[in-house]
């Protein structure tokens, strides 16, 4: 499948970024993320039809620089998803995930120890990381999610910070909701809208 990844995706990148560096400052040694730490790069998540394009073209570039490591992290990917195909909770053609409740409970519970295929296991890190999904981006530090706005942070981060001082952490990756704006116009010019997984993606 071919990906275009809109210029203005790059922007988004830089905003991301910069919003964790500032979230990391403030944070100092309560954020124990390292090179190396892979507690979020276990079990399959969601990724929209932006990151999915980030992911593909970060994929042909590594092939021009590295084409050996680029086998390899188009292997791993190949053979998760012919491990997860049978379960999978969408169409496992297309790759794409059934949305509604009834799915999302179903992906919570499913292949929770399936390693992320960009994932060298051999170094614990990751081959794509520049072209990484925002979930990545963001995991970690203070962010809010879900309808109610909670904080939600890292399990192995912020050990002994109290609610006030992480609060005063927290990560406002994306204030202009550049993401959203990005993710509608590629839906339409590709044609394609949907979640998949980061293993469906990189199999193509």
């Amino acid at each position: 499948m071919r990906s275009f990844v809109p210029p203005a995706d790059q922007r988004l990148v830089q905003i991301v970024d910069a919003a964790l560096a500032d979230a990391a400052r403030k944070s100092g040694e309560w954020l124990v993320c390292r090179p190396g730490c892979t507690q979020c790069c276990i079990g399959p998540f969601p990724i929209n039809q932006l990151d999915a394009a980030r992911l593909r073209q970060g994929l042909t570039q590594l092939e021009n620089i590295d084409p050996e490591r680029a086998w390899s992290v188009r292997q791993r990917a190949r053979q998760a998803v012919a491990r997860l195909a049978p379960d999978f909770p969408g169409d496992a053609n297309t790759g794409l995930l059934t949305e509604g409740e009834d799915a999302e409970a179903q992906f919570a519970d499913f292949a929770n120890d399936e390693p992320c295929p960009a994932l060298d296991p051999g170094t614990g890190m990751c081959d794509l990381y520049s072209a990484r999904p925002m979930t990545c981006r963001t995991f970690g530090p203070p962010v809010r999610s879900g309808a109610e706005g909670g904080l939600g942070v890292c399990e192995l981060c912020y050990h002994g910070a109290t609610d006030k001082e992480i609060a005063a952490c927290e990560m406002k990756s994306d204030p202009d909701n550049l993401e959203a704006k990005l993710l509608k116009k590629l839906e339409k010019t590709a044609g394609v809208r949907g979640s998949t997984i980061v293993a469906f993606c990189l199999a193509d």
